[in-house]
């Protein structure tokens, strides 16, 4: 019984591997070509996100993206659950897809990975949409706390010629806490 065990285990690590490395990412929207990962590390500010359990109830959210020597990043991701009266704080590593400049595989908890595409970005790294392998994701990502009102609206815009459900869009807050 314990050696039938052993094989299911094997066979679905197997499975589950090889349908995990000879996939291709399918971004909803084809990232950008130019990218310099250098000029994106540092602090990003969400401001528009479509609504997800591991969000909910989070203000002042960020995203901070550091380069390891390996040419992976590492992210730190945090935001104030304002229910709870604590910070939330999520890591993970992400590693860049061959063959697209903006391209990446973020794994928050091995084994399983997302993807995660620049689909679009300021020509001074200012701001940036991510999005991934389906529409069920997206975020609005600036230097700033609250870029203009005439980007947000920009942004959404397009994210609606890409088919996405604006109508779900979520605006992140971004101020005090308050205890």
């Amino acid at each position: 019984m314990k050696k039938l065990i052993l094989l299911i285990l094997v066979l679905a690590v197997a499975g589950w591997a090889y349908l995990h490395f000879t996939s291709q990412p399918t971004p909803v929207v084809k990232p950008v070509e130019t990218f310099s990962a250098e000029r994106y590390m540092g602090t990003w500010y969400s401001v528009l996100r479509l609504p997800h359990r591991f969000e909910r109830n989070l203000s002042n959210v960020t995203a901070e993206y550091k380069l390891n020597r390996n040419g992976s990043i590492h992210v730190v991701n945090r935001g104030y659950n304002q229910k709870k009266g604590e910070w939330s704080t999520a890591t993970a590593t992400a590693k860049a897809v061959p063959g697209m400049n903006a391209g990446f595989r973020v794994t928050f908890f091995w084994p399983f990975s997302g993807g995660y595409y620049v689909a679009e970005l300021g020509s001074n790294y200012e701001y940036a949409v991510v999005v991934s392998d389906s529409k069920d994701y997206f975020w609005l990502l600036s230097r700033t706390p609250r870029p203009s009102q005439g980007l947000i609206d920009e942004v959404t815009a397009r994210a609606y010629a890409w088919g996405y459900n604006i109508e779900q869009f979520e605006r992140v807050e971004h101020g005090p806490i308050n205890n």
